[in-house]
């Protein structure tokens, strides 16, 4: 085991995935003699050569176009979009040609492509700099969605989703690039928990607590601050949605609460209790709760702790699900 931080560990996995198939190609703006604007492909230029690891011009649409070409000709590109926000220009391609390539083919054309994209809000960063993106992309079929919350997480599902025949959007938390966590580089993907299931981070049995990327962390704060028993589920994929490991554990517990940074209006959240209502509807005790951001544009950063969902909110959202005194409470102990 290595002790690495998230983003050495991307890294980390980039480096390997090189290592092992020479077609595997990184591509991106400022991602090679800058190393990216994170760091993250720092030294992959100096060991690969800047015919894989490429520094692109400032256009997302063209560096898009560009990789589409590229797994047309049998390459795994890897493409780095600098932020969040930054991946609109690049939506049509992802959108039109890349998720319905393997489709409109017959299967004969595969698109194996990894779109890695800093993530999501928490580092006093302004609007197309913070944001979250991921229901734009669960909603469009044909392409796999993944959030990561911890280092060993990021190095393994990163090496199945460059590995992985589908095209793959990776997003990275970049609130958690410094966090630090034990790495096993010598996993083989053979052995891992395959890319698209959930994982049970914390055992409980009153409440189910679901999230992703950093707000992983938030939602095991919550388990350890409460004198209740609370089931933390990181979901990991988010499209497709490991639902056999979601259901399980909400009939176990009968009351469930999803938190994510994304806006609460069509978000990944209200696909995911729309659907456990459907499957669980008898084993519910309590209506599902959902934990999100705001409807608005991303605030300023002065104001962003007042928009990614925090500790209080989550255990508020606890308690009603419990039904115990909370914000909606119309009296609240005396």
């Amino acid at each position: 085991m290595t002790e690495l931080t998230m983003a050495k560990a991307i890294t980390a996995g980039l480096r390997r995935a090189m290592a092992d198939d020479p077609k595997v190609l990184v591509m991106g703006e400022d991602v090679g003699s800058l190393g990216g604007v994170f760091r993250v492909t720092d030294g992959l230029q100096a060991e690969f050569g800047a015919q894989r690891v490429i520094d692109t011009p400032l256009a997302e649409s063209g560096i898009m176009g560009t990789a589409v070409g590229l797994a047309f000709r049998g390459f795994r590109p890897v493409v780095e979009i600098q932020f969040d926000g930054f991946v609109y220009p690049a939506f049509d391609q992802i959108v039109c040609q890349v998720a319905k390539l393997h489709y409109r083919t017959r299967g004969a054309v595969r698109m194996p492509i990894t779109i890695r994209i800093p993530w999501a809000g928490g580092v006093g960063a302004a609007e197309h700099h913070s944001e979250s993106p991921e229901a734009y992309f669960v909603h469009t079929s044909g392409l796999r969605v993944v959030a990561v919350s911890d280092p060993q997480d990021a190095y393994v599902s990163l090496r199945q989703a460059i590995a992985s025949d589908d095209p793959v959007v990776y997003f990275e938390p970049k609130r958690l690039y410094h966090l630090k966590g034990k790495v096993d580089l010598s996993t083989d993907l053979a052995d891992a928990a395959p890319l698209g299931l959930a994982r049970v981070v914390r055992e409980g049995r009153d409440v189910t607590l679901l999230a992703y990327g950093a707000m992983v962390r938030t939602a095991v704060d919550a388990a350890e601050a409460e004198g209740i028993s609370i089931e933390v589920i990181d979901l990991r994929s988010l499209s497709p949605v490991d639902y056999r490991t979601l259901e399980a554990s909400v009939r176990k517990t009968g009351r469930v609460v999803i938190a994510h940074e994304a806006a609460r209006e069509a978000g990944v959240g209200a696909e995911v209790i729309a659907s456990l209502t459907e499957r669980c509807f008898h084993y519910l005790e309590a209506p599902p709760v959902r934990v999100t951001g705001h409807d608005i544009p991303y605030p300023p950063a002065k104001l962003e702790k007042h928009h990614i969902p925090d500790l209080d909110r989550i255990l508020d959202a606890v308690d009603r699900v419990l039904d115990r005194p909370n914000s909606r409470s119309e009296v609240v102990g005396s």
